[in-house]
């Protein structure tokens, strides 16, 4: 493996909120630096702007291009010379713009392996035209037939949801056995390669209250998360459940299982928030592309206040970097397998032959 520093890609976010607050935060403290090499995908002045207006004195150097990036340095290449003016506490269309313009430029360069992980800032999805979150777009974006993951971690809790971003009212019909395989597929391969959890436990949250309680109160349990969670217990994936949502977390019944899957956004986000706001990471998981967030929003109501911690984005680059280093442990042994064995047979005996398979 190649001893270097991991290039950390990192987007601004929106512009107006507290995407540069806490990445100056994080890198005001310089043994960041002898960790990854930072690569900032935004803006110089409005850089300056928010340094000045924090009084959080962290020197960068502008580049132009992610091959300019230096060691040791705080590099913030510029993806727009065109001026932006900033409008603290609300989303403007120039900053959901720049926003897009970071992510894009982040996009292509990844394309041309000029980083090793991203890590995107908050952005006001709702503002920038045909974004539907961070997932969806990378996903649409790489177009190489990949699905992403959203999974939440923090030292405690690791949560996917199946569906996100779909409004209550749709949420039952969204919900399909071929989804729920899908998803816990990808979470459990996530949990092995990339967080190397060797033999992963899933629990699988019900989608009714209390179950449903035998069809009273809804059967999609009986009827699509039951046949799920037994298709998957035949691949050989440990899945558990499903359980009540607000019993499992009532009682910690997390700590038990190292990853839990649940049917909707609120059903899993909520719980997470509550235990882990402020040091907790959103992961893209079943993409090549390694990207990893903060579990915090944009914080409008915070811009410019610097009150926000930092702690979020900060482990949010730790995991990103654990997760690359992962993938290259984990990938190692299979880069040269041994030749396959086979069966065969004689007469009305079989034995077993040790030896390569003589070329057809």
């Amino acid at each position: 493996m190649e001893d270097r520093k991991i290039r950390v890609a990192i987007t601004h976010g929106d512009t107006n909120g507290v995407g540069y607050e806490v990445i100056l935060k994080t890198f005001s403290d310089p043994t960041m630096l002898e960790l990854c090499t930072p690569i900032i995908y935004g803006l110089p002045k409005v850089a300056a702007y928010h340094s000045k207006a924090l009084e959080i004195e962290v020197p960068f150097v502008t580049i132009k291009d992610a091959k300019e990036a230096r060691d040791g340095k705080l590099n913030l290449l510029a993806v727009s010379e065109d001026e932006t003016k900033i409008d603290l506490g609300i989303t403007t269309p120039e900053s959901a713009e720049a926003a897009k313009m970071a992510i894009d430029k982040a996009l292509t360069d990844y394309k041309a392996g000029l980083f090793d992980v991203l890590v995107t800032a908050p952005v006001s999805k709702n503002s920038i035209k045909g974004f539907n979150g961070h997932t969806n777009y990378i996903e649409n974006t790489l177009n190489d037939g990949k699905k992403g993951l959203t999974i939440l971690t923090n030292d405690d809790l690791r949560v996917a949801l199946v569906t996100n971003n779909v409004a209550i009212k749709d949420i039952a019909e969204a919900i399909t056995k071929q989804k729920i395989v899908e998803k816990a597929t990808i979470f459990h391969q996530a949990l092995r390669r990339d967080l190397r959890v060797s033999n992963p436990r899933i629990a699988v949250l019900a989608l009714n209250p209390r179950c449903g309680e035998d069809g009273v109160l809804g059967d999609e349990e009986q009827t699509i998360i039951n046949p799920a969670i037994k298709e998957l217990a035949e691949q050989g994936i440990q899945v558990f459940g499903p359980y009540a949502a607000d019993d499992f977390f009532g009682r910690c019944a997390y700590y038990r299982f190292d990853g839990v899957l649940a049917m909707y956004h609120d059903q899993g986000q909520t719980p997470f928030k509550a235990v882990a706001y402020e040091n907790g990471v959103r992961f893209t998981a079943g993409l090549d592309l390694i990207r990893t967030a903060p579990a915090h929003g944009v914080n409008f109501n915070a811009a410019g206040k610097n009150t926000t911690d930092e702690q979020s984005l900060r482990n949010a680059i730790y995991v990103a970097i654990d997760v690359w280093r992962n993938r290259q442990n984990f990938d190692e042994p299979y880069e040269n397998p041994l030749p396959k064995l086979y069966h065969e047979r004689r007469d009305e005996s079989e034995k077993v032959r040790f030896h390569k398979k003589p070329e057809e």
